[in-house]
């Protein structure tokens, strides 16, 4: 029997000047996880522009993308998409993980709620307190890539708070058996997080914040990097 792809849903797409420099979600994504992005791989279902969503039997696991839309906003794709999610971790179909955007809408789908941060825009490499949880993390302090507006305020009933942050107490979340979420960005190198705060330049500066002490506090994340890697090894053993 043929292996199974990871199936990337992507929920948005990076912002312009990142994208032209860098890329998109899903071959930095690709790359983290140490597979091609190819058929029978790793495949793709943009939903935010109404790709269709595979029956969950088809696919090994799913890693879903950040976004620069909320998902606080209910938008009809991303509802979709939450109900699809919903029926996944309930059936505990297949592993998933889902990064930012993608971790909200796994708290959302599974009756958690999402909006503003209280605590402000997280934005830049910060220290993320981890408690183990093999195989993705293991415990101690290490150092993560963020950049978000919207949390987890409130996780679901029976999900497992794994980390938190300065700003935000819920920065990875256990969903299920097999179902992870984070508020950091794995998928993120040095290089792409330095091209995010400098698009967001101007808007940081309006908030009151230093951009360039952010990207000065830019360093690698090595431990946290490796949750993409050891995330397909899981989905290797899974099937």
């Amino acid at each position: 029997m043929d292996a199974k792809p990871i199936l990337i849903l992507k929920t948005g797409e990076a912002l312009p000047p990142v994208k032209a420099k860098w890329g998109d979600f899903e071959g930095w994504i690709a790359q983290g996880l140490g597979r091609p992005l190819a058929p029978g791989e790793v495949e793709v279902a943009a939903v935010h522009l109404g790709d269709p969503l595979p029956a969950a039997d088809r696919i090994a696991g799913v890693v879903i993308t950040g976004s620069v839309s909320m998902v606080s906003d209910r938008e009809p794709w991303s509802e979709r998409a939450a109900a699809w999610l919903a029926e996944l971790v309930a059936a505990d179909a297949a592993p998933a993980l889902g990064l930012c955007y993608g971790h909200q809408l796994l708290a959302h789908a599974l009756g958690g709620e999402v909006g503003a941060n209280p605590n402000g825009r997280e934005m830049g490499t910060v220290e993320v307190h981890l408690q183990a949880d093999p195989p993705l993390f293991e415990s101690g302090v290490f150092l993560g890539h963020t950049s978000h507006l919207e949390a987890v305020l409130r996780p679901p009933r029976g999900a497992r708070v794994l980390a938190r942050t300065a700003l935000d107490p819920h920065s990875a979340l256990r969903y299920g058996p097999r179902q992870w979420g984070t508020q950091f960005h794995p998928e993120f190198d040095e290089e792409i997080l330095r091209s995010y705060i400098e698009a967001r330049r101007e808007v940081l500066l309006g908030e009151g914040r230093d951009p360039d002490a952010m990207i000065a506090g830019i360093t690698d994340t090595p431990e946290l990097c490796g949750v993409l890697r050891r995330f397909a090894r899981l989905v290797e053993r899974s099937q």
